[in-house]
């Protein structure tokens, strides 16, 4: 008597709960390193210079001109107005803040030196530019 023993093959396995760490080990990596921007960021073309350098500044003002003219003071909307108001009390309390100028390529120069004569006016004389 023989008889026929079928050996049965067992269905082949995929460990889920290591696949799964691993995803879950990705995604927080993704979200560790992603940096985040700002919606409100502006589109800006800087200007380029050949002897422009990278300026690590810590405490300044930073006023934005877009190239249709419009104004942003530390990455909030602004006039011309409201950027000399603005000056006129950071004059009053320190002259030696470092005031940065980001405009775009395409804007006009009048809306720069505008900006330059109000920090001028209040003493506020560190003055940069910034390039590309």
């Amino acid at each position: 008597m023989s008889t026929l023993v079928r050996k049965r093959r067992r269905r082949p396995e995929m460990n889920l709960v290591a696949l799964i760490d691993v995803l879950v080990m990705l995604v927080f990596f993704a979200f560790v390193t992603m940096q985040f921007r700002s919606m409100t960021t502006m589109n800006l073309t800087l200007p380029k210079a050949e002897t422009a350098g990278k300026s690590e500044i810590k405490d300044s003002l930073t006023i934005t001109i877009t190239k249709d003219g419009r104004v942003e003071v530390n990455g909030k909307p602004a006039s011309m107005d409201t950027l000399e108001q603005i000056v006129h009390e950071i004059g009053g309390v320190t002259k030696d803040i470092t005031v940065l100028i980001r405009s775009d390529e395409t804007a006009e120069l009048q809306f720069a030196l505008k900006a330059m004569d109000i920090c001028r006016k209040q003493g506020l004389n560190k003055i940069r530019l910034q390039t590309r």
